[in-house]
């Protein structure tokens, strides 16, 4: 009978990571995106796609010339397409050949993001570098609700742009022999947090405006597992066509976590 050892904390984490950087040089992922367009009440081409965009009463839409096709959930479109309101932070997909069309909405603006696998930004792509993985930056925490979410606004890479998410609570815990705590936001999980943060690693080896972190679920007693090891990049570190969020004033460490991901090599 052959016995199988379970993978080292460092084999885990290598695991992940290479999950990770898969998922972000998907032919249609962030490095695929090839530029980005503020909609407006008034009809303009976008480079490198179909139609003309602008941002209607209803949400965006697009005419297309004769010739010109999109396909929209599964189905062809011509001439003139309105795509419906777009929830905030929310997004649809056109298909033009190759290239995946982005229709989303971001800090009350209708926005339109072109994803092209033959972007050269996605071919140069050579992966992230990363601190080693230490159990050491993997600690306990207690997740502490607030009464009532808090509508919470943050700034954005892109000046003047400002999100408002709703913070559910914190996440108190101790690292380097500090009592320390991060707002968190509704993770992509019901039940699950994402936590931005900076610290005194940002703008030295790791990105300067923010790094991201998933946190699980919390057990009935608020106890929750907080992984730096698992902090990473957000799209913003990688192009300029992204609208990342920075974190809450609260949420800058007063400590070094080397940990998690660093700057993208050059």
């Amino acid at each position: 009978m052959t016995v199988t050892e379970s993978p080292t904390f460092a084999e885990e984490w290598a695991a992940w990571h290479a999950q990770h950087e898969a998922v972000r040089a998907d032919g249609h992922g962030f490095l695929a995106i090839t530029g980005l367009t503020w909609l407006t009440d008034s009809p303009q081409r976008v480079a490198g796609i179909p139609g003309q965009w602008w941002a209607g009463p209803g949400g965006p839409v697009v005419r297309l010339a004769d010739g010109e096709e999109l396909v929209v959930d599964g189905t062809a479109v011509h001439g003139e397409h309105a795509f419906g309101e777009v929830p905030e932070r929310g997004g649809v997909d056109a298909v033009a050949g190759d290239v995946v069309i982005e229709v989303a909405r971001r800090g009350g603006a209708d926005v339109v993001r072109p994803r092209d696998p033959a972007n050269p930004v996605l071919a140069a792509y050579t992966g992230t570098p990363a601190y080693e993985a230490d159990p050491r930056w993997r600690v306990t925490g207690t997740y502490v609700p607030f009464d009532q979410p808090r509508p919470t606004t943050v700034g954005s890479v892109v000046e003047g742009l400002e999100h408002v998410y709703d913070a559910p609570g914190r996440i108190e815990f101790t690292l380097e022999g500090r009592q320390l705590a991060l707002t968190a936001f509704d993770g992509a999980t019901p039940g699950t947090f994402m936590v931005l943060f900076t610290d005194e690693t940002s703008g030295v080896t790791t990105y300067a405006a923010n790094r991201s972190l998933k946190v699980g679920a919390p057990d009935a007693d608020g106890t929750v597992v907080v992984d730096f090891n698992r902090a990473t990049n957000l799209p913003c570190a990688y192009t300029v066509f992204a609208t990342c969020p920075l974190p809450p004033a609260e949420n800058r460490l007063p400590i070094a976590v080397e940990a998690g991901e660093k700057k993208p090599a050059a």
